[in-house]
């Protein structure tokens, strides 16, 4: 008789109804992750009654490999050393590389040449990549998914087939938007993350104009300026937009970042958070809670996005392929005092 199949985690995944990445989530515990006790508990049934173990020491690791995975940030050094997101992007990655026996390179853009991260892998450094932060004038990411090299997005292109890990950052534009409507706001500015070359920078954009849409407010294009990933860029920002004749009552910063250098111009020009303008982020980074006033901001699973980056890329790297394009995690808008 010929021995018994040994269960892996697509297996799982098709007896529970959901994704591997979401099996990956359930088994490994991974933290900060919104997965419905209903849902972890039909992974752990379906993993039980087949008798499948996560087995990471077992996991074929194909000869050949350097087992190096890139993570490319699509920002100068100077901008990564303002984002306080990252150590919780590149532990999760590192993780989900760590259990598999990988090591995780690190890679900023550079200014002058933000393509520049080519080169690592002309050369052979690593495996595969993940991108955080894609650009759509990237003429590079989409040529190396059609030569077959391993990719893996935080962040989406729309219009391509180049598999990704996200939240619906439109969707939580849209939330913050519809939160300060909701508290009577009406001369909504917004201060964006990032240039709109950024893909994140146009969904934050979209998801705020689509909420102003809806209740009938007319967009005034002088209520919206450009961050740069950096507070100095938000301070700039809140600066141009209370120096333009009519100051907004509120504004959404699509970085908490971006949105603690808005917050010190908004209070050297006299005015108080919430009372004159009230302000909500996007990221909730660690500090956020510890703001003055604390932020409200959207939630964004930082931890979990790099993990699920890192494990899908893995199974590219190991020939293992995807049974879904892109995975969106879901997260929530946390309400504290600056609205």
């Amino acid at each position: 008789m010929p021995p018994m199949k040994r269960a892996n985690s697509l297996d799982v995944a098709q007896l529970a109804g959901v994704s591997r990445t979401t099996v990956s989530f359930v088994l490994n515990n991974v933290p900060g992750v919104a997965i419905s006790e209903a849902t972890r508990k039909r992974v752990l049934e379906a993993a039980q009654s087949l008798n499948y173990h996560p087995n990471a020491a077992g996991r074929k690791l194909v000869s050949g490999k350097s087992r190096t995975l890139g993570l490319v940030l699509c920002q100068s050094p100077e901008q990564v050393f303002a984002d306080s997101l990252l150590p919780q992007v590149l532990l999760g990655v590192g993780q989900a590389a760590m259990q598999v026996g990988y090591q995780v390179l690190l890679r900023p853009t550079e200014t002058s040449d933000p393509f520049n991260y080519i080169k690592t892998i002309r050369e052979n450094f690593v495996d595969g990549i993940v991108l955080s932060g894609p650009r759509q004038d990237d003429p590079e990411i989409i040529r190396l998914y059609e030569e077959g090299f391993p990719v893996m997005l935080m962040g989406q292109l729309p219009g391509s087939e180049v598999p990704f890990v996200d939240v619906d950052a439109s969707a939580g534009a849209e939330a913050a938007t519809n939160h300060l409507l909701e508290r009577g706001r009406r001369r909504i500015a917004i201060i964006t993350n990032a240039p709109l070359t950024y893909t994140s920078a146009r969904q934050r954009r979209d998801g705020y104009l689509h909420a102003l849409t809806s209740a009938g407010i007319e967009y005034d294009d002088t209520l919206l300026q450009e961050g740069n990933f950096t507070p100095e860029s938000g301070y700039q920002a809140m600066m141009g937009l209370l120096s333009n004749g009519s100051r907004p009552d509120a504004v959404f910063v699509a970085s908490d970042v971006v949105a603690k250098g808005a917050m010190l111009a908004i209070k050297r020009s006299g005015l108080r958070i919430p009372e004159d303008l009230a302000i909500v982020g996007f990221d909730d980074i660690p500090l956020a809670e510890y703001f003055d006033p604390p932020l409200t901001t959207f939630h964004l699973p930082a931890y979990g996005l790099g993990w699920a980056a890192g494990d899908r890329l893995i199974r590219l790297v190991q020939n293992e392929g995807l049974d879904d394009k892109g995975v969106l995690m879901q997260s929530d808008l946390i309400v504290r005092e600056s609205s």
